[in-house]
């Protein structure tokens, strides 16, 4: 690639409290073979040193040829507002959002670039690796080539949403208004902006390699069902639905919601928790005659859905205990 014609790439950086993993984020990143790069690093007010961690090694990355940017919070706002503040900073041709606690192949940006000039798409992703204590899984994504598609699959439960998973055009983001995120709203809120964007693109691309390494905490993952979080994940659903409806959606894009609906909601039958099982019940329920209709889901994950919305807790109970208790320890520890 003509290193003097390859377009600039913004790359987000949310940090807050992640001075234990940051040092390896930039590691990952001045490691890219792509160097035309905006490094978008935003302070949320985090209480510990992230932010005079990346000023004490930006001489080393502008050395590199990138160019950084570090934002800083007065207050903390959280990850939905740190990433408008990075957008609106942002001078890329794209942009690309990294976590402060994963790591970058070193060839990922140059790869999704590539793809990007050469298929001429608006939006591109990867695949990636999924690390968990000692565990590491490849994870992969299907193969899409339109808008349409990537939501479909995602709605569907084939495809995530993850926004470190994908290169995106600025202009899309920008045109013919700026999206932007719900302040406040910080669980969900990828999957938000990605559903808006993929209603947008003309063209998306997926390059099938495990590009992104992303390291799952357990705590976080207990933490991510709490009754806020949730609430914070169905205002972000509605705005997605509503942006959907003002644009215009057909019956289809709209019954795609319904798949979706069940998607989110589905990590609440398999805590074990019978709180979390009653959410489900509650939640979304205009969904649950579309269960039988999502072909692309498993056979033993439709029928968990069948019977938790037929009122069989038992099922549920027994589910959590052998499968997720049981099989995926085996398979996965």
């Amino acid at each position: 690639m003509d290193k003097d014609l390859s377009p600039l790439v913004s790359v987000v950086i949310p940090i807050y409290k992640a001075e234990a993993t940051l040092p390896s984020c930039i590691d990952s990143l001045i490691g890219q073979s792509y160097r035309p790069l905006e490094l978008l690093f935003v302070d949320d007010s985090s209480p510990d040193r992230g932010a005079e961690l990346v000023a004490s090694r930006t001489p080393e990355l502008r050395e590199r040829g990138m160019q950084v940017k570090l934002l800083r919070h007065p207050v903390n706002q959280g990850v939905a507002v740190a990433r408008n503040t990075a957008l609106d900073a942002a001078t890329g041709d794209y942009i690309y959002s990294v976590d402060a606690d994963d790591e970058l192949a070193p060839n990922t940006i140059e790869l999704l670039v590539q793809r990007a000039l050469e298929a001429k798409c608006d939006i591109v992703g990867c695949e990636w690796l999924l690390k968990q204590g000692e565990s590491i899984r490849p994870m992969v994504q299907p193969e899409v080539r339109t808008g349409r598609e990537a939501f479909e699959q995602c709605c569907k439960g084939l495809m995530r949403w993850n926004l470190w998973l994908f290169l995106i055009k600025r202009s899309l983001i920008e045109t013919p208004e700026p999206l932007r995120f719900l302040p406040g709203k910080n669980m969900g809120e990828d999957m938000m902006l990605m559903g808006k964007l993929f209603q947008r693109a003309d063209s998306v691309s997926i390059v099938h390699k495990p590009l992104y390494t992303y390291v799952r905490n357990d705590s976080s993952l207990t933490s991510s069902y709490s009754p806020q979080n949730w609430e914070q994940v169905d205002a972000n659903l509605k705005e997605l639905e509503s942006y959907i409806q003002r644009a215009g959606g057909d019956a289809s894009t709209l019954e795609l919601l319904q798949f979706l609906k069940l998607n989110l909601k589905l990590p609440l039958l398999i805590t074990g928790k019978r709180q979390d099982y009653d959410r489900w019940m509650s939640s979304y329920t205009e969904a649950h005659p579309f269960i039988a209709r999502n072909t692309s889901i498993s056979f033993r994950t439709k029928l968990l859905q069948q019977m938790a919305a037929r009122r069989q807790y038992w099922f549920v109970m027994l589910y959590d205990r052998i499968v997720m208790k049981w099989l995926y320890k085996l398979l996965y520890h």
